[in-house]
């Protein structure tokens, strides 16, 4: 039988916020440099900075989801996709001297390294998509 109750709602609410915020926050400040600085600034590296926050609202969604038997494969899939591509792009990087500074960031290098961020980046967004599927899986009115 599905929980449906409040603290399924409330882990599902909690995180997918959580899993939003690192995809949202550079768009944010980017918003901010142009109007306060009239200046494009855009940090594509704060996704993966801001993993922990990403893998807390993950954690909370897979949560939310098996208590709910919905959207489950979605982010479970999702989760595992993001974290293979972080600490598979991280590892990339230590491997191929990136991270030490010995290649310098162009090259075949440097676009391996940056597909896995781009790749990690999708499986965010994917994640967040099951939570909010989930989200209205929820609260969906049964008879209305």
């Amino acid at each position: 039988m599905e929980k449906k109750n409040v603290f399924t709602k409330i882990l599902a609410v909690v995180g997918t916020v959580l899993v939003w915020f690192p995809i949202l926050a550079p768009v944010l400040l980017l918003l901010a440099s142009l109007i306060s600085d009239h200046m494009f600034r855009f940090d594509y590296l704060i996704p993966a900075e801001l993993f922990p926050v990403a893998l807390i609202g993950g954690g909370l969604l897979l949560w939310a989801a098996l208590w709910a038997r919905s959207n489950f494969k979605v982010v479970g899939w999702g989760l595992g996709l993001a974290i293979a591509f972080l600490v598979g792009g991280q590892a990339l990087a230590v491997a191929t001297g990136l991270a030490t500074g010995a290649t310098r960031p162009d090259g075949w290098q440097w676009m391996l390294v940056l597909g896995s961020l781009i790749l990690y980046t999708v499986a965010l967004v994917d994640i967040g998509v099951g939570g909010i599927l989930l989200l209205r899986c929820l609260f969906k009115k049964i008879g209305g």
